[in-house]
């Protein structure tokens, strides 16, 4: 079990529950879901580049690797290594190189990740969006998972219009 997991706003819940009884019957039915959550920004922004575009499973499969390759992942640690090593543990070279330029970021000063948690939502999202190969969708999860920002709506998320287009029998979301 993963030590730490994002923490439900029951109140939330209930309130969402109460406005929408389709939804209310999916939490009802699928109970607390337990996510991961990585405590640490940098490790975060990683575990959020190399989710892109791909699925749970090949997302688990790589950052196990990762972790057991390297250790903590930290930006010296990154920074310490060539993105040709970094591609073999089954991500894209194209983000091999998004990784190693976000790690050289945070040790070079321009970014100031611990400095992101006291940020508003846009800010923090204006500074991530700044780094190549991180788009709005990252920063969202980055937000969600890291941050625990209960009022993030990552609304391109496929798995999130998938899940509305089946809980509510529709073809198209908008």
């Amino acid at each position: 079990m993963p030590d730490y997991i994002y923490e439900y706003d029951q109140k939330a819940i209930a309130y969402l529950s109460s406005k929408d009884k389709a939804l209310g019957a999916a939490i009802a039915a699928i109970g607390p879901v337990e996510r991961e959550v990585f405590p640490d920004l940098f490790t975060a922004l990683v575990n959020s580049i190399v989710a892109q575009q791909i699925s749970a499973k090949a997302l688990e499969t790589i950052w196990s690797r990762m972790t057991e390759g390297l250790g903590a992942i930290t930006p010296e640690r990154i920074c310490a290594i060539g993105a040709d090593e970094l591609q073999r543990f089954g991500i894209t070279m194209k983000k091999a190189v998004f990784i190693k330029e976000a790690a050289s970021q945070v040790l070079a000063g321009h970014l100031d990740i611990d400095q992101l948690q006291h940020l508003d939502d846009d800010a923090i999202r204006t500074k991530l969006c700044a780094l190549n190969g991180v788009g709005a969708w990252t920063a969202e999860m980055l937000m969600i998972f890291s941050l625990q920002r209960p009022d993030i709506l990552s609304w391109n998320d496929l798995a999130i219009h998938r899940g509305m287009r089946m809980l509510y029998r529709h073809r198209t979301i908008t």
